[in-house]
């Protein structure tokens, strides 16, 4: 049986059960068809970079799937005709990677916190004061400005 890693992108007006209940359901087929599904990542609710059937956020989930090209053909089929999945994409792979995505590890890196040493670290900031004395062109040379003139007639 090969092996493969399917995303799919399901509508954000969803609830995570409901995404949950997909997610079950989609498992289902692909057990029927004599496949097994490893691992499921749920990435959560993500903004898309652009608008996909009026929607311009949705919830990621990656499954890795070991199964016959049939049952994922079968599997694609369901989500095309699924209102609630917006996107799917399917890719065969080698092997199953050991542990958390990369999206997951990306999550765990942003959550840390530790930036201080990439961002804290700029060196002295100089002070306003050091500044030296701003110019303005010409106006400099030639004085002061003059007062508007008034129209004479106008409207008050």
């Amino acid at each position: 049986m090969a092996l493969y890693e399917h995303v799919f992108l399901a509508r954000q007006d969803l609830s995570q059960p409901q995404v949950d209940a997909l997610v079950e359901q989609y498992k289902g087929v692909i057990e029927a068809a004599g496949g097994s599904v490893g691992r499921v990542e749920n990435w959560g609710l993500k903004s898309l970079t652009y608008r996909i059937k009026k929607n311009r956020k949705a919830y990621y989930t990656l499954m890795d799937i070991t199964a016959p090209a049939d049952a994922v053909k079968e599997l694609e089929r369901q989500q095309s005709l699924s209102e609630d999945v917006l996107r799917f994409l399917t890719l065969k792979v080698e092997k199953h990677e050991d542990g958390p995505s990369a999206m997951l590890q990306k999550r765990d890196r942003d959550d840390r916190g530790d930036r201080g040493d990439r961002f804290g670290d700029r060196g002295p900031r100089r002070d306003r004061d050091d500044r030296p004395p701003r110019s303005f062109g010409d106006r400099d040379e030639r004085g002061p400005r003059r007062p508007r003139e008034t129209v004479e007639g106008a409207a008050e």
